[in-house]
C-alpha cells in the first residue's frame, strides 16, 4: 500500500464524526437520486407500455392526391419484408353517428381485420365484455369503448343504428366492450373490414395502414423505407411528439434538480476537508520535513475526498435501492388507480447501468471537489506549519 494511500485511511478514521457527516450526506443525495431515477424509469417504461405500445409504430397513408389504398394486400407484403417489421394491420376508418334509443353519439368507426388489429393494439387485453375475434366470425357487428357504452346506456348484446352522411346505413350489434382508460373509450369503436366497407359503400379498399415494429426507436427510419414504395408514411415520434416531450422535460428537470443535490453534497465534503486541513497543519510540515513531496500531499486530500465520496455512493445507492424496492410494493388504492390509468402498484425499475453510473459519477466528482482543499493543504510552508498550534 502506498504511503499516500495509508495516511488518508488513518485521517478518515481519527475523524470519525467528520467522516459520519461527509459520508451521510452524500449518501442521503444519493439515495434520493436513486430512488427518483428508479420511479423515474419505471414512469417513463409505464408510459411507453400504455402510449407507444398501444400505438402504430408507423402510419401509412394513401399516395398523394388519392383518398384511399388500392391492392393493399401487394403493399402489405411489400412492408412485410422490410426488416424491423412484426405486424402490420390494414383498416377503413371514418367518422359515423351511434344511435342507441334516445342517446346519440359521434365517433370514429373502425373497419379492422382482428386478428392483425390485434398484433398492433392489443386490445384484446383492453377487453372488458364480449371478445373482439367475434368480429371476425359474425357480421354487422361492433365493439365500443366502456365511456361510450355508458354515455349510450348500451349493453352487450345491443344493437345501434349507425348512419352518417353518403354512407349506407346500418344496425350493429355490439359484442365487445373494451376499457383503455383513455378518450380512445368514448371516441373509438372497432367493426369488421368487410363491414366498414359496406357502410362507407367502397369497394375492396382500405384508408391507412398500421405497423408494429421490433424496435420502435426505428420507426423513423422505417417510414423513410416505406415512402420509397410511393406511399406517405409516418412514424409515432413524428405523429406523438408530445410523449417524446413529456418524457423529455421530466427528464431535465429530475436529472437538474437532483444533480444540484449531489453537487450541495459535494461540498460538505469540502468543507470537512478544509477543517482536516485547519486540523491537521502541524502533521502536514512534519510530513514535508520527512522528505514528503507537494503532489504526496495534495495526493493525500484528493484520495480522503474520493474515499468518502466512494462510501457515500455506495451506502446511498444500497439504501435508495432498497427503498425503492419496498415503494414498488406499495399498492394504489383503488380510487386512485383509475386517475393513473389502472395502475394498481408504483412503477419501480432499477437498473444496474444507472446504479453504476451513480457511483462512479458521485466519485468523480468527490475527487474533483477535493482538488481545492488538497491544494490548499499542498501550499503550506512546512516550518509554519510545524511551529503552528
Amino acid at each position: 500500500m502506498r504511503y499516500e494511500l495509508f495516511i488518508s485511511l488513518r485521517q478518515i478514521r481519527a475523524r470519525r464524526f467528520q467522516t459520519i457527516l461527509s459520508v451521510g450526506a452524500i449518501a442521503l443525495a444519493v439515495m434520493v437520486l436513486t430512488v427518483s431515477q428508479a420511479v423515474m424509469v419505471g414512469f417513463t417504461g409505464e408510459l411507453y407500455d400504455t402510449t407507444v405500445n398501444s400505438l402504430p409504430h408507423v402510419s401509412v397513408s394513401p399516395q398523394e392526391g388519392e383518398d384511399y389504398i388500392y391492392l393493399y394486400r401487394t403493399l402489405v407484403d411489400e412492408i412485410g419484408k422490410i426488416e424491423g417489421v412484426s405486424a402490420i394491420s390494414p383498416f377503413l376508418t371514418g367518422e359515423a353517428s351511434f344511435r342507441f334509443k334516445t342517446n346519440s353519439l359521434n365517433a370514429e368507426l373502425r373497419g379492422v381485420l382482428p386478428l392483425q388489429e390485434n398484433n398492433i393494439s392489443n386490445i384484446e387485453a383492453d377487453m372488458v365484455e364480449g371478445d373482439f375475434r367475434e368480429l371476425e366470425y359474425s357480421s354487422n357487428t361492433v365493439v365500443i369503448g366502456s365511456t361510450m357504452a355508458d354515455k349510450l346506456e348500451v349493453n352487450l348484446g345491443d344493437s345501434i343504428d349507425v348512419s352518417f352522411p353518403n354512407a349506407n346505413s346500418l344496425s350493429l350489434r355490439v359484442v365487445g366492450i373494451f376499457h383503455t382508460g383513455s378518450p380512445l373509450d368514448e371516441s373509438l369503436t372497432y367493426t369488421s373490414l368487410d363491414t366498414a366497407q359496406q357502410f362507407y359503400d367502397v369497394p375492396d379498399v382500405i384508408n391507412g395502414l398500421s405497423v408494429r415494429l421490433q424496435d420502435f426507436d426505428r420507426d423513423r427510419e422505417v417510414a423513410a423505407e416505406i415512402e420509397k414504395t410511393g406511399y406517405e408514411a409516418r412514424g409515432w415520434t413524428e405523429t406523438n411528439p408530445e410523449i417524446l416531450r413529456t418524457i423529455a422535460i421530466e427528464s431535465t428537470s429530475n436529472t437538474v434538480v437532483l444533480g444540484l443535490i449531489v453537487i450541495i453534497a459535494s461540498f460538505g465534503v469540502v468543507s470537512t476537508l478544509n477543517l482536516s486541513v485547519i486540523g491537521a497543519t502541524r502533521q502536514i510540515g512534519m510530513l514535508r520535513a520527512m522528505g514528503a513531496t507537494v503532489s504526496a500531499i495534495r495526493t493525500i486530500f484528493i484520495l480522503q475526498s474520493g474515499i468518502l465520496g466512494l462510501l457515500g455512493g455506495l451506502v446511498g445507492t444500497l439504501a435508495g435501492v432498497a427503498i425503492a424496492l419496498a415503494i414498488g410494493q406499495y399498492e394504489i388504492p383503488g380510487a386512485s388507480s383509475e386517475l393513473y390509468g389502472g395502475l394498481t402498484t408504483i412503477p419501480i425499475v432499477v437498473r444496474f447501468r444507472d446504479i453504476l453510473f451513480i457511483i462512479v459519477a458521485v466519485f468523480l466528482l468527490n475527487l474533483i471537489a477535493g482538488i481545492y482543499p488538497a491544494q490548499q493543504a499542498a501550499k503550506l510552508d512546512p516550518v509554519k506549519a510545524i511551529s503552528s498550534r
